[in-house]
């Protein structure tokens, strides 16, 4: 069974050590923040994800000097991490940004870029040009399309974690366009309705 978006977003504790330049001894608090924000919306083996927000819970202010040619003083940091970690088989969730015949391009959470190529695409979907705009249209169920701007659900087939690019799929059934998937399990599982007396 495929895992969904929330499990790719966790939120993480972390016991970090990082080392603070001397001349931002009186700014360690301010220091830390900006080293911190170096790493973010990239993926960080450490982690095991891409670090997406943190927001620091402790510091503990005696920091630890490191001998050296330029010493550097190193402090224990307790944070909370905001990560996303995709991996194979979860389902994703994004924006359709771009789509040809050959391949759909997604953006997921603003940042990181998806393309599902025509191999990974379902048979039942065809490309047509409509209005003189490109677009996906189901055979099976002429009101399923996919066009630019559709929020998208799709299977992740990999996840290049240099680049941040996933590869997808839209080969199993409960993926495609997000608004025509939820009508479909809406009508499959109608809401009971309590009476009341």
């Amino acid at each position: 069974m495929e895992s969904s978006m929330v499990e790719a977003i966790r939120v993480s504790d972390a016991d970090l050590q990082v080392y603070v330049h001397p001349s931002n001894a009186n700014t360690i608090q301010q220091a830390l923040q900006r080293q911190l924000s170096v790493a973010l919306f990239t993926f960080n083996e450490g982690f095991d994800g891409v670090l997406l927000a943190y927001s620091l819970v402790d510091t503990n202010t005696k920091a630890k000097v490191l001998p050296g040619l330029t010493p550097y003083l190193c402090v224990n940091v307790k944070a909370k991490l905001l990560l996303f970690s995709p991996r194979q088989g979860m389902l994703l969730e994004g924006k359709v940004v771009k789509l040809s015949k050959e391949s759909i391009q997604v953006v997921i959470l603003g940042f990181c870029a998806a393309a599902i190529t025509v191999e990974d695409i379902r048979r039942e979907f065809r490309y047509k040009i409509k209005g003189g705009h490109g677009m996906f249209s189901s055979t099976s169920h002429k009101r399923h399309t996919i066009k630019s701007g559709t929020m998208l659900r799709f299977l992740v087939r990999s996840f290049d974690e240099e680049i941040l690019h996933i590869s997808g799929s839209l080969l199993p059934p409960h993926t495609g366009c997000i608004s025509w998937l939820s009508k479909q399990e809406t009508s499959e599982f109608p809401e009971v309705v309590p009476i009341v007396p």
